[in-house]
């Protein structure tokens, strides 16, 4: 039965950097000049440095060892802060506007003294951690040139007790884990989040009925719609690129899983395949196409099928007895899944031009794998002393980092959309 009136997250994740790479490029982040006690005591410049830090692709400057701390570009003597070995600095201010916080930013090219950015995020007052995230996104593309993804959410399955006492959450957490919220809340299994493309709302798989069923529920407001209830199996919904179908699993009366395709707005089902295999975790790679795993070729495998023709589904996993739960990158050039490595079973992506194939993660059972907005991070759930955690990774293998609840275990973690 899911549970009304849910209260706040109680499990928070901590988060821990395990490598980074070996040239983190030196910032200096000053601590902001505040002047609004209505922004909840929020330290700009402390979340920035998180954001920065977590990627590790930065190393940044502790406070302790900072000369001066200057709010302003004006006021930035670059010589002095170039000796402290840094290349770039960030300063600014926090500021009320009305019923709203204005953060106002400038970074500054150590090397050239050049001022690269000059940020004004206005958010209200109980969002200046949104507001820092948007920072931490305007600092890192400035950069490195790639889009960032801190002010992005994620999606997890946190679970906590015993069986047959467990307390199964669907939690929804900004990109570092905290301003954790439940969204729904059962004593039965919940599993297989999935985002829609806009954000607004997440499927999921829920056994409250003590049977598996398939439920949309819309972020902002709680509205919750239950959308497949049928005879045997209903997992692993995905949502279609244009939001208005999902791709799912259904076994039907014979109990043989299958891919379909459903309408929401109609209820439509398509089915997509009918081989006698198990075909399962179906990803959209477009309007048109389907990535799924399927055990027809005699062990789990990853194929891709047309929509709408005869075509018949064309295996692209090879090298390994097992490959499963595909994730296509959001430029569409590389799937990430779970592939069999020796004795392990770890996250990999696969690029589709060339087929080649990198082992990312370097645990024992590492599964789920999600791609972020920016496409340069996968997050994945892992196992730390028998305990479920989550773990990101870069897409180039140098940068890890783990997620651990403070207690009870977390899984089946998906990275939301960029904010629209």
């Amino acid at each position: 039965m899911v549970l009304l009136g849910i209260s706040p997250a109680e499990a928070q994740l901590r988060v821990e950097v395990t490598s980074g790479v070996t040239d983190a490029i030196p910032i200096a982040i000053v601590p902001f000049a505040r002047t609004v006690p209505g922004d909840g005591g929020a330290d700009v410049a402390a979340i920035v440095e998180h954001d920065l830090d977590g990627s590790g692709r930065f190393r940044s400057m502790a406070r302790r060892d900072m000369l001066s701390q200057p709010t302003r570009a004006a006021d930035v003597v670059i010589a002095d802060w170039k000796m402290s070995r840094n290349d770039y600095i960030v300063v600014g201010r926090v500021s009320a506007a009305g019923a709203d916080v204005v953060i106002e930013a400038e970074l500054v090219n150590l090397l050239t003294g050049q001022t690269l950015a000059s940020p004004k995020i206005t958010v209200a007052a109980g969002a200046v951690r949104v507001g820092a995230h948007r920072l931490s996104d305007v600092i890192f593309q400035k950069i490195t040139g790639l889009r960032g993804a801190f002010d992005t959410r994620i999606a997890y399955v946190s679970v906590e007790g015993e069986a047959p006492n467990q307390r199964y959450q669907l939690i929804v957490a900004d990109a570092d884990g905290e301003n954790a919220h439940p969204v729904t809340e059962a004593s039965r299994p919940i599993m297989s989040p999935a985002w829609s493309p806009d954000g607004e709302w997440l499927a999921y798989v829920s056994f409250e009925r003590r049977v598996s069923a398939i439920y949309l529920q819309r972020l902002r407001t709680g509205e919750r719609t239950l959308v497949s209830a049928r005879v045997g199996v209903n997992g692993a919904p995905a949502w279609s690129p244009d939001g208005k179908k999902l791709a799912l699993t259904l076994s039907g009366n014979d109990g043989n899983l299958d891919i379909y395709v459903l309408d929401l707005a109609t209820q439509a089902l398509t089915r997509v395949t009918t081989d006698p295999a198990i075909d399962t975790e179906p990803t959209w790679a477009d309007s048109q196409t389907l990535y799924f795993t399927s055990d027809r070729g005699g062990g789990p495998q990853i194929y891709r099928v047309s929509l709408g023709g005869d075509s018949r589904p064309k295996r692209i996993t090879f090298g390994s007895s097992y490959s499963a739960r595909p994730r296509l990158s959001p430029d569409h050039t590389q799937i990430a899944f779970v592939t069999l490595d020796g004795s392990a079973y770890r996250v990999a992506i696969q690029d589709l031009a060339t087929g080649g194939v990198r082992i990312l993660s370097k645990g024992r059972l590492d599964q789920s794998p999600s791609f972020a907005p920016n496409g340069a991070m996968l997050i994945y759930a892992g196992r730390d002393n028998g305990v479920g955690i989550l773990e990101t990774v870069s897409i180039d293998g140098l940068t890890t980092q783990r997620l651990k609840s403070d207690h009870g275990e977390v899984r089946e973690p998906v990275w939301g959309p960029f904010a629209q």
